[in-house]
């Protein structure tokens, strides 16, 4: 077994490995290119542009996007009975759309790589809240999930700018 690998975003410096940026590594020296890079205002990186501070922000919002909608399907799913219970009268038109909006919500957590894929998460959403006309604790989670959206969509905002 080997020691640990390097970072890519790590430069070796003459007394060790340097860490990120060319900080000083485990022999005390500066590698290459340490040199004190002025601080922008608010955490801005290079040109000004503001950096999340994530490796991979694109990959985080996905799985921000993918995690709301996989939840949502399990909520959906686990509230047919007490609906049923506690409910009353939830038909097959309020199950059978419970079903296909947790199957719709499954099959989107798994294409957030495409660029619709948030705004089919918007439409389902709306669906959620028109389904409220079936049975009024639909619109209860609709509510509840569009409002979840909507901060999942401001965080995506606030991140990818």
């Amino acid at each position: 077994m080997t020691g640990p690998e390097p970072r890519p975003d790590t430069q070796p410096g003459p007394g060790g490995e340097a860490g990120p940026g060319g900080e000083p590594g485990p022999g005390g020296e500066a590698g290459p290119g340490a040199e004190q890079r002025p601080e922008r205002p608010g955490g801005a990186g290079p040109g000004g542009v503001r950096r999340s501070g994530l490796r991979n922000p694109d990959k985080a919002v996905r799985g921000l996007g993918a995690g709301t909608l996989s939840l949502e399907a399990l909520v959906l799913l686990l509230a047919i009975q007490p609906i049923r219970v506690v409910g009353g009268d939830l038909g097959g038109a309020a199950v059978g759309a419970i079903v296909a909006l947790a199957v719709a919500c499954v099959v989107l957590a798994g294409m957030m790589r495409r660029g619709w894929a948030w705004h089919a998460g918007t439409v389902v959403q709306g669906l959620l809240l028109l389904s409220g006309l079936l049975h009024w604790s639909l619109l209860v989670l609709g509510v509840i999930f569009a409002l979840v959206w909507a901060y999942a969509w401001h965080v995506r905002r606030v991140i990818l700018g």
